[in-house]
């Protein structure tokens, strides 16, 4: 049934969060006529964000433009799964110079993954994931083992029937998808060939906590990389130990599963 209730127009609040959200790792300082295009708004009203954001301490300007306050670093850091990237830090490091492949460590959130740490290769391509960005879990390792170990019907329930692509390998249904996750909840480790990205592939594992797969780890490299012929063990090493370093430290997984 289609509700005839207008939908309300964007709030102040909603404007000054596409403002902020118009800034990422590629794009840290950003001119008015940047941010307008970025977020979609007119540039009158970025300018009046913009002030007030300034006001508040959340954004800075500088000579090339405004960038987010450091201030900002504060919030940041309070979520709990802050407290999870530091504990995986020193493992997803050791994993990177055993691979020297670019590493990922990620939780989901809805039908995203949200990259909580990134590690990258040496010599690398440019890899579109970035610490704190989203990519549609579908497509990606790292998204597919964790929504492996989700109910089925929260997965059909949560995904529309036809799945937006980042690439034509990506899949495309909600149907296939579930069809896939039986075998990557199977065998505790779930792979993507040019899903996310063309020319790369990549291969993750959950960490598990109290029974629940509260993060996931991978390994992403270049179609044609000359890989550890171990390297899924090394993975599924590597997610233990972080298990363990979590373990000390959250018990219960209260603030990790939200």
């Amino acid at each position: 049934m289609t509700s005839n209730i207008p939908a309300s127009p964007p709030s102040i609040l909603s404007k000054a969060f596409d403002v902020l959200n118009a800034f990422n790792s590629r794009h840290r300082v950003m001119s008015l006529h940047e941010l307008a295009l970025a977020s979609g708004l007119p540039k009158s009203t970025v300018h009046r964000l913009l002030g007030r954001l300034m006001e508040l301490g959340a954004i800075e300007q500088e000579v090339s433009g405004y960038r987010i306050a450091l201030g900002m670093f504060h919030l940041g850091a309070m979520p709990p799964e802050i407290d999870m990237r530091d504990r995986a830090l020193p493992h997803l490091a050791a994993l990177h110079r055993y691979t020297r492949q670019t590493i990922h460590f990620g939780v989901l959130r809805g039908t995203d993954v949200v990259y909580l740490e990134k590690v990258p290769a040496v010599r690398s391509v440019s890899v579109i994931s970035e610490i704190g960005g989203r990519l549609p879990a579908h497509c990606t390792a790292v998204g597919k083992v964790l929504l492996a170990y989700q109910d089925p019907d929260d997965v059909r329930c949560r995904f529309p029937k036809v799945l937006p692509r980042l690439t034509a390998k990506s899949v495309g249904d909600v149907d296939s998808l579930l069809g896939s996750l039986t075998g990557v909840r199977n065998h505790g480790i779930a792979t993507e060939r040019e899903e996310a990205q063309l020319g790369m592939t990549c291969v993750g594992v959950p960490v598990i906590l109290n029974g629940n797969a509260v993060a996931a780890v991978s390994a992403s490299s270049r179609i044609g990389t000359i890989v550890p012929k171990d390297l899924h063990l090394a993975l599924r090493q590597t997610a233990a130990n972080i298990s363990s370093s979590l373990d000390s430290q959250f018990g219960e997984p209260r603030g990790l599963l939200a």
